[in-house]
């Protein structure tokens, strides 16, 4: 659930104007990042240091306005309980955007693993934050979507509830990444494959029933991706995402 100050030193020689809708990108370094279209990509192997060893490249591979596909493959061992990386593509959202004023927040994805013997999860990540230029790697609160958990990884905090939202039964998890309310919800079972919903939704339950101040949050990351831990050699696949913030 940590994205990366994304350097400009790690976007350097990659001129996204010049991407085709199917020409493929590799980002197999730390933080390597690709930008184009309203969406970015990251390899975000934040926490790499926690494996005794193993490696992730993550792929793009098709970009258009109406959103990008792109793949990650990835091995880990050691460290079982921590977080290896989160991959992430994610819908670019201009400075000072809050909740408040967000209409809608439509998104869709289609995805798959091949290797599901493994430690991770599947998951829609949205960081917001009181100050528009607070560094994207945290915010003040932090709003998941889980749509598949593998070996038995668990959300920060503890259950409070089951609720319906987009047509969904979600466990509702909350608690606190340092100083981050992170608020989870989770498939009490199975995996959701393909996925339309309008993440307003998720925002509106939260202030109607916990106070969420969606009036002060600025949408700082908007992003989906997957939460390695260890396992592998397996290969995430996202045949389509899209996003808007409208």
């Amino acid at each position: 659930m940590k994205a990366a100050l994304l350097f400009l030193a790690t976007i350097a020689g990659v001129n996204s104007a010049a991407l085709a809708p199917r020409q493929q990108q590799s980002l197999c370094e730390l933080y390597a990042y690709w930008s184009g279209n309203g969406y970015e990509l990251l390899n975000n192997l934040w926490g790499q240091d926690t494996a005794t060893s193993g490696s992730q490249c993550t792929y793009l591979d098709g970009a258009s306005s109406e959103g990008v596909q792109w793949h990650t493959t990835w091995t880990w061992e050691g460290g079982e309980n921590n977080v290896k990386s989160y991959p992430y593509a994610g819908r670019q959202v201009p400075k000072g955007r809050k909740i408040a004023d967000i209409t809608s927040m439509p998104t869709s994805i289609k995805w798959d693993y091949d290797n599901e013997d493994i430690r991770a999860n599947v998951a829609y990540d949205v960081f917001t934050a009181e100050d528009p230029d607070h560094v994207n790697s945290s915010g003040d609160y932090e709003l998941m979507v889980w749509l598949a958990r593998y070996g038995n990884v668990y959300p920060i905090g503890s259950s409070v509830g089951s609720v319906t939202i987009a047509g969904k039964t979600w466990d509702l998890w909350t608690g606190f990444n340092g100083d981050m309310r992170v608020y989870s919800f989770v498939p009490p079972s199975g995996t959701v494959k393909e996925f339309s919903a309008d993440l307003k939704e998720f925002y509106a339950h939260l202030e109607q029933n916990y106070q969420f101040p969606s009036s002060t949050q600025n949408v700082i990351v908007y992003q989906v991706g997957s939460e390695a831990f260890t396992g592998g050699p397996a290969t995430f696949t996202v045949s389509q995402f899209s996003a808007e913030a409208i």
